[in-house]
C-alpha cells in the first residue's frame, strides 16, 4: 500500500475536537445545503463515514492501515474504505471511553468511523481516520437475490459480505427500516420483487432455525428483478417428485409458451443440463425434490401423465422444503388453509398449517380430485419461511395428492 500524507482540513480539525458531535453527524436534521463532500449543517461540516466491521488491517513502515467494510451513514459516503491511523485518530466507545484496535478487531467490533473529506479516487477510496466509534451492538450484511417474497418479509440466498461463506436468510423488515433503490431514494418494503439482488444489514438478533431470521433495518436494492429465459420453448418449471432409471417425473407449472402442469420426461445423452449458470452438470443432479426447469418438444403422448423427450434441463439451487402426511379437519384453520398431520402420528409438535395461495399448485397423482378433503394423504413442498407457532403456518407452493379416500384420518 502506497504510503498516506496526513491530510486534516479545518473542518477535520474540528471534527477531532469535538468528538460527541462527530461520532453522531449522522443523526442530525437533514441537509439544507452541501459543499464538497461534507454536509453543511448549522455552521459545522459534519464529515464523511462509513459503518460496519474492519475486514483488513496493515501495519508496517508505511504505516498504520484499516480497511472498513459496510454502508455509508449517508448515500455518499464510502461502502468501503480503507483508513490511515494516525496518533490524532480517536478510537473510543458510545460513551468517550478509549478502546485499544486490537480488542475491535479480535472481537469483530462494529464500528463507525469518520474520516477526512480528502480520499483518494481509489477503489476502495483511501482516507485519514478521525474518529472510530466502537457500536454498543454487531451486526452483519448479505448480498444475495431475494428467492421469495411474504407479507411479513423476504427469503435471500447469497454470500455474508464478512466471512464470503454462502447464506440464505429470512429478513424480517424493522418499523423503521431504511430501504434504499439504486438512486439512493428511499422504497417502499412492498417494491421489493422476487429476483431484485439486494444488499441487506442484520442482527446481532438471529434465530436457530431453518433458514435463519433476523430483523434487518438497512437494505439497498442494487438491481431490479431479472425475467427468467426460458429460451420461448415449451416446459414445465417444478420440482422432480420421483427419478428411475432415465425417467424424471416432473410436477409444477407449465412455461408461459405452453407446457403440462405434470410430465414424466425422459432424459439421455442429447438432453442438454446446465445449472443456472449455464455450466453443464451430470444427470446425477436430477434427484428427487430438485428444482429444474425443463423444456421439451410439443409432441408428447396423450396418458397421463403425459410423457416426451426432455431437451434441456436447467438445474435451480434452490432448497425445497417438503412435509408428507395426512390431511385432517381442525378448529385452527381458516378457509384457505389446511392442517396437515405430518408422518400421520400421534405426534402434533411437527404438525404444520399450509396456506393455499393463488400461486399452489395442487396436482393429484392420478389424476383424482384435486379437493383436499381430511382423510387426503399428500406430499406437500412449502416455503422455508415458516412461523414460529405450534402448528408452524407456512405457504404452500406444490401440493401432491398421492391419495384420496374421504375419510378423516384418526389421531
Amino acid at each position: 500500500m502506497k504510503k498516506m500524507h496526513k491530510l486534516l482540513a479545518t473542518t477535520s480539525i474540528l471534527a477531532m475536537a469535538a468528538m460527541p458531535m462527530a461520532a453522531y453527524a449522522q443523526e442530525v436534521p437533514t441537509a439544507t445545503s452541501y459543499h464538497g463532500s461534507g454536509v453543511i449543517q448549522n455552521q459545522f461540516k459534519a464529515v464523511p463515514g462509513t459503518i460496519g466491521q474492519i475486514t483488513d488491517f496493515v501495519n508496517d513502515k508505511t504505516g498504520k492501515f484499516i480497511t472498513v467494510t459496510g454502508r455509508g451513514l449517508t448515500t455518499t459516503d464510502q461502502k468501503e474504505i480503507v483508513l490511515s491511523i494516525t496518533k490524532n485518530t480517536k478510537i473510543v466507545n458510545s460513551r468517550g471511553k478509549t478502546v485499544a484496535l486490537k480488542t475491535i478487531i479480535d472481537e469483530k467490533k462494529v464500528v463507525k468511523a469518520f474520516y477526512s473529506p480528502a480520499m483518494t479516487k481509489s477503489i476502495p477510496a483511501q482516507s485519514t481516520a478521525l474518529t472510530l466509534v466502537v457500536q454498543d451492538q454487531s451486526f452483519t450484511a448479505i448480498n444475495g437475490t431475494v428467492t421469495e417474497v411474504q407479507d411479513n418479509g423476504i427469503l435471500v440466498k447469497g454470500k455474508d459480505i464478512y466471512s464470503g461463506n454462502e447464506a440464505t436468510i429470512v429478513l424480517h423488515f424493522a418499523k423503521k427500516a431504511q430501504i434504499l433503490g439504486q438512486d439512493g431514494k428511499a422504497i417502499k418494503a412492498s417494491d421489493i420483487q422476487k429476483g431484485m439482488n439486494i444488499q441487506a444489514f442484520y442482527g446481532p438478533a438471529v434465530t436457530m432455525s431453518l433458514p435463519p431470521q433476523s430483523t434487518t433495518n438497512y437494505v439497498i436494492v442494487n438491481k431490479q428483478a431479472e425475467e427468467t429465459v426460458t429460451d420461448q420453448a415449451v416446459g414445465t418449471s417444478g420440482i422432480i417428485t420421483e427419478v428411475k432409471d432415465n425417467k424424471v417425473t416432473l410436477m409444477g407449472k407449465g412455461m408461459e409458451k405452453g407446457g403440462v402442469d405434470y410430465v414424466i420426461l425422459t432424459v439421455d445423452k442429447d438432453t442438454e443440463i446446465v445449472n443456472e449458470e449455464g455450466k453443464a452438470v451430470t444427470a446425477e443432479a436430477l434427484k428427487a425434490d430438485v428444482s429444474i426447469d425443463a423444456t421439451y418438444g410439443e409432441a408428447m403422448t396423450m396418458i397421463f401423465p403425459a410423457q416426451t423427450h426432455a431437451d434441456k434441463i436447467v438445474v435451480k439451487a434452490k432448497e425445497n422444503m417438503k412435509v408428507v402426511g395426512t390431511v385432517i379437519g381442525s378448529d385452527s384453520t381458516s378457509e384457505d388453509q389446511v392442517y396437515v398431520n405430518v408422518g400421520t402420528d400421534q405426534n402434533v409438535n411437527n404438525d404444520v398449517i399450509l396456506n393455499i395461495t393463488k400461486d399452489t399448485k395442487i396436482i393429484h397423482q392420478f389424476g383424482g380430485s384435486q379437493d383436499l378433503k381430511p382423510g387426503a394423504k399428500i406430499v406437500a413442498y412449502h416455503s422455508p419461511m415458516m412461523t414460529r407457532s405450534l402448528p408452524g403456518i407456512t405457504n404452500a407452493e406444490l401440493i401432491m395428492i398421492t391419495s384420496n379416500d374421504n375419510l378423516v384420518a384418526p389421531r
